[in-house]
């Protein structure tokens, strides 16, 4: 279903105009050619699927994404396979990170100046986040984030029932948040600000893994991919978000023009969408993807591992070469095997056999450790203890062994958590549009109280918050803090 943020204003099927035609076509060009593929490696890095792969084998085989890292001599070609090892050293840092920033969600508290109203506006900014996914969604606004190095999220206006306008909580399901995955969103950014949007596009999932281009005037979806099959045309699409409307796109027959199969006014007055930085990128519009710096490192590593299995393939056993001994070949080498001869210049030479190469198990670790330092995130991280680390009992010992990874999520909270805010903006501005909710701007502001990352000690905890009840912290604000709270979680 189309999105609805008011009463349909167009319905029947019409061409785009011809200017807005063109700043379509142009940016998915843009978006396409030169962003998408950079966009899919990053994915492709992180996720390593298998894929066909026909130059394996006679009749095909499978390859793993990351093998297009290695080089030629390490590629198999037609009855030649070589030994390849990948060892995927980026998901499992890129997912530690995500359980560190939202292991546990953050409380969501509203800083209205009335306290009661500040705790209903918590309870309906709960809500919307519980209807859209809860400790989910906010896991997966951190993976896009943390692959892409952006994250944009859609806040989508379903239909409310007029019939639950009465209880803000009802129409809750209503308000769609979406995390837009970067392979499928366009922005338009004005040319004097890129932190400003002027519209934002939409591509639908078959528009999506189905590139669009435009070779020539123009080469619509359904004519560069499906060869011009209504059928398929018919699933691809552009939802366009304006600031005064939002509009369906569908491709025409057999490359006919682009169009508008629907169109309705925005009634918030702006696009809806909340724009996240995984890091800062001063002046660019998208953010510091986590997974870029690890590529060139996953490639040695990969590369090196590979030629370890290669060398220990060719050394696993010992091989023998006889001279002028008599059916050498036909009586396997066992012990208490023995040979003769007449031959005076007889011979068995020994060579093979797995040796040693210290060069080669250094040159592996300093490339993970550089894998380390670049992520900031150690084994350690994830739960892996090698050797002696001393006495972790302490939770500041804790801290000072994952200090790199800790500092790292805090500079991603700032980012994610002035998002997370904007976004509560965004949805009680549309709830006082749509009179779901009436509120005043003063009345959006809204503060995160993030969970302590690093495990906690549950009896220092409580020893703590007696101290703060003592002290006269309120007894609601210090039962939130433990996690026994009913307000504010998001």
């Amino acid at each position: 279903m189309p999105p609805l943020f008011a009463r349909p204003t167009r319905h029947n099927e019409s061409s785009c105009p011809a200017s807005e035609e063109a700043e379509i076509v142009g940016l998915l060009d843009d978006h396409v050619q030169l962003k998408r593929p950079r966009l899919r490696r990053l994915w492709d890095y992180y996720r390593n699927p298998v894929r066909r792969d026909v130059s394996v084998g006679v009749t095909g085989g499978h390859a793993l994404a990351q093998a297009d890292g290695l080089p030629g001599r390490l590629r198999s070609t037609p009855g030649r396979e070589r030994e390849v090892v990948i060892e995927n050293d980026i998901a499992w840092r890129i997912d530690t990170i995500v359980d560190f920033m939202f292991g546990k969600p953050p409380m969501i508290r509203s800083l209205a100046p009335d306290t009661g109203r500040a705790a209903e506006l918590s309870q309906f900014l709960r809500a919307v986040f519980d209807a859209s996914g809860g400790a989910a969604l906010l896991q997966d606004i951190a993976l896009i984030g943390t692959v892409y190095g952006h994250v944009d999220l859609l806040l989508n206006l379903r239909p409310i029932p007029s019939a639950n306008r009465a209880d803000p909580a009802d129409c809750a399901a209503c308000f769609k948040i979406e995390a837009i995955d970067a392979q499928r969103g366009i922005p338009v950014v004005a040319q004097d600000d890129y932190r400003a949007l002027q519209g934002y596009l939409v591509l639908h999932n078959d528009a999506g893994r189905n590139p669009m281009c435009r070779p020539g005037i123009l080469r619509r979806v359904s004519e560069s991919i499906h060869g011009g099959d209504a059928a398929s045309s018919a699933r691809a699409g552009i939802t366009h978000w304006m600031p005064e409307a939002v509009s369906v796109y569908q491709p025409g027959r057999k490359g006919g023009r682009l169009q508008v199969v629907y169109s309705e006014r925005n009634a918030l007055g702006r696009v809806p969408i909340v724009h996240i930085q995984n890091l800062p990128q001063p002046l660019i519009y998208e953010g510091l993807s986590e997974v870029e710096p690890l590529i060139p490192l996953q490639d040695e590593l990969n590369t090196r591992l590979s030629d370890r299995a290669n060398r220990v393939t060719l050394q696993a056993f010992k091989m023998y070469l006889g001279r002028g001994i008599e059916q050498f070949t036909e009586r396997p080498i066992t012990p208490g095997q023995m040979w003769h001869t007449d031959n005076a210049d007889a011979s068995i030479q020994e060579f093979g056999g797995d040796t040693a190469s210290p060069s080669e198990e250094t040159h592996i670790r300093e490339v993970r450790d550089a894998m380390d330092k670049t992520s900031g995130v150690s084994p350690v991280a994830a739960g892996v203890l090698r050797g002696k680390v001393g006495n972790l009992t302490s939770q500041n010992a804790v801290r000072l062994v994952l200090m790199g990874l800790l500092a790292r999520v805090e500079r991603k909270r700032l980012t994610y958590g002035s998002g997370i805010e904007r976004l509560c903006e965004l949805i009680l501005h549309a709830a006082d549009v749509h009179g779901v909710l009436p509120n005043t701007p003063d009345e959006r502001r809204v503060r995160l109280d993030w969970p302590d990352p690093v495990p906690e000690n549950r009896q220092e905890q409580l020893e703590l918050a007696e101290r703060k009840i003592a002290l006269g912290v309120p007894r609601d604000t210090v039962l939130n803090e433990l996690g026994y709270g009913d307000c504010g979680a998001a």
